[in-house]
């Protein structure tokens, strides 16, 4: 029986949300060093941020789950928070050509635009070698990444695994608390958490 559009963009969309793809913790193992080129072409390699706290965000524009984040304005309020306490904050884009959320350097800063995104940079993993070295799964991911370079947090956004805007309402946001943690010393109570969103189109 051939599935119905709608059934066939749930289907999509649910594909990582129950098992996390064979999620795996990566908290408290040194974060890989890699280098990408952001959408103006500047270069960015992870080690060159040693020192500060930095933040990986993985994305796909047309994924529900983000587009709960980016059209309710949450992502953005996050990454302000976070730059504004000297913070790097990196979002990457590791869909393949052809392949949804795919944009070229120009249609993602029309997006980035569009949304008034805040982060540090938007990184572009066409081919998806980052996205694989941090074995990410889903959109939205997250990683944060001490001064040293070591990985405190890695997984969901937050403990809300929908695509509607209103589970943002009481939502635990897990990227919230452990940049709040590690900005006063203390140890991040939640470390990992299995990621919840659409699959990592590469």
């Amino acid at each position: 029986m051939q599935l119905k559009p709608a059934s066939t963009i749930l289907l999509s969309v649910l594909l990582c949300t129950a098992s996390a793809c064979a999620w795996a913790s990566k908290a408290g193992v040194m974060a890989p060093d890699f280098t990408l080129v952001d959408t103006h072409g500047n270069s960015h390699q992870l080690s060159d941020f040693k020192g500060k706290t930095v933040v990986l965000e993985w994305t796909n524009h047309e994924c529900p789950y983000v587009k709960k984040h980016y059209e309710s304005g949450n992502m953005q309020e996050l990454q302000a928070d976070a730059t504004a306490d000297d913070i790097v904050w990196l979002t990457i884009l590791s869909s393949a050509p052809g392949k949804q959320g795919h944009t070229s350097p120009e249609e993602a800063n029309a997006i980035i635009d569009k949304h008034q995104a805040k982060a540090t940079a938007r990184l572009l993993d066409y081919d998806g070698t980052v996205g694989r070295l941090y074995d990410a799964k889903t959109t939205p991911e997250m990683f944060i990444i001490d001064a040293e370079g070591m990985i405190q947090y890695d997984g969901a956004i937050d403990d809300q695994p929908s695509f509607n805007p209103k589970s943002l309402e009481g939502a635990n946001n897990y990227v919230t608390a452990a940049l709040t943690a590690m900005a006063t010393g203390s140890e991040v109570a939640v470390k990992s958490t299995p990621p919840y969103g659409c699959s990592v189109k590469y």
